[in-house]
C-alpha cells in the first residue's frame, strides 16, 4: 500500500542509495553501495561552478569486504561526484574499518574511526544500511549451511546442532511474545 496523497507539493531534492550484497568466488562477501544526491534546479557551487538540474551534487561509491563472521576485511570508497574539490580526499580513510566488526556496537566505531573530519558524512550514512545489508547477505548463506549440516546429522542418526537463535526483542516480528517467535521456536523443538 503506498502513502496517501501527498499536498501539493515541488520536487527539489533526491537522494537514491542502492545496496547490494554479494558471495564471492573466495568465500568472502562483498557489500555495496552507490549514493547519488541530485537536485531539480540549477545552483551555484564553489567548486564545481553551475550545477544543472539532475547533475549528482554526491556520486558517491562504499565497498566492505566482509568475511562470514562478519568481520571487515576490506574497504574501498570512490567519491566521483562532490561539492567541493576536497572531499575524496576522505575517501581513503574509510580503509580504518578494517578489522571491525560488523556486530553491536559497528555505528560507535565507525564513528571513532572515520567519524567527524576523518571521513564523509554521507559514506558514514550509508554504513549503517550497509551493516543491515551484510546480515541479509551472509545470515541466510550460513543459515543454509547449518541447516544441510543439520539434516545430515538427523540422516546419519546422530543429534543435530540447534538451530540458532533469532533477534528477540530486536522489532515487532521478534517481540518476545510474538506469534513469530512462538512458529519459530516450536520449529527449532523439531
Amino acid at each position: 500500500m503506498p502513502l496517501s496523497e501527498p499536498a501539493p507539493r515541488e520536487a527539489l531534492h533526491r537522494r537514491v542509495i542502492d545496496l547490494h550484497g554479494y558471495q564471492r568466488a573466495d568465500g568472502m562477501f562483498d557489500i555495496e553501495a552507490h549514493l547519488v544526491d541530485t537536485k531539480t534546479y540549477p545552483f551555484g557551487n564553489f567548486d564545481r561552478g553551475q550545477i544543472k538540474p539532475g547533475e549528482p551534487l554526491h556520486g558517491m561509491w562504499l565497498r566492505l569486504t566482509v568475511d562470514e563472521a562478519m568481520v571487515i576485511r576490506a574497504v574501498e570508497a570512490v567519491s566521483d561526484f562532490t561539492p567541493y574539490d576536497i572531499c575524496p580526499q576522505a575517501a581513503p580513510n574509510f580503509a580504518a574499518l578494517v578489522g571491525a566488526s560488523v556486530s553491536v556496537g559497528f555505528n560507535r566505531v565507525v564513528k571513532e574511526r572515520v567519524g567527524g573530519a576523518l571521513g564523509c558524512t554521507h559514506l558514514r550514512e550509508v554504513l549503517a544500511q550497509m551493516a543491515t545489508v551484510a546480515y541479509q547477505t551472509v545470515g541466510p548463506v550460513k543459515w543454509r549451511r547449518a541447516e544441510a549440516a543439520r539434516a545430515a546429522a538427523i540422516a546419519a542418526g546422530e543429534t543435530p546442532t540447534p538451530r540458532r537463535s533469532l533477534a528477540i526483542g530486536s522489532c515487532l516480528a521478534y517481540a518476545p511474545d510474538s506469534p513469530v517467535v512462538k512458529r519459530h521456536l516450536e520449529q527449532a523443538e523439531e
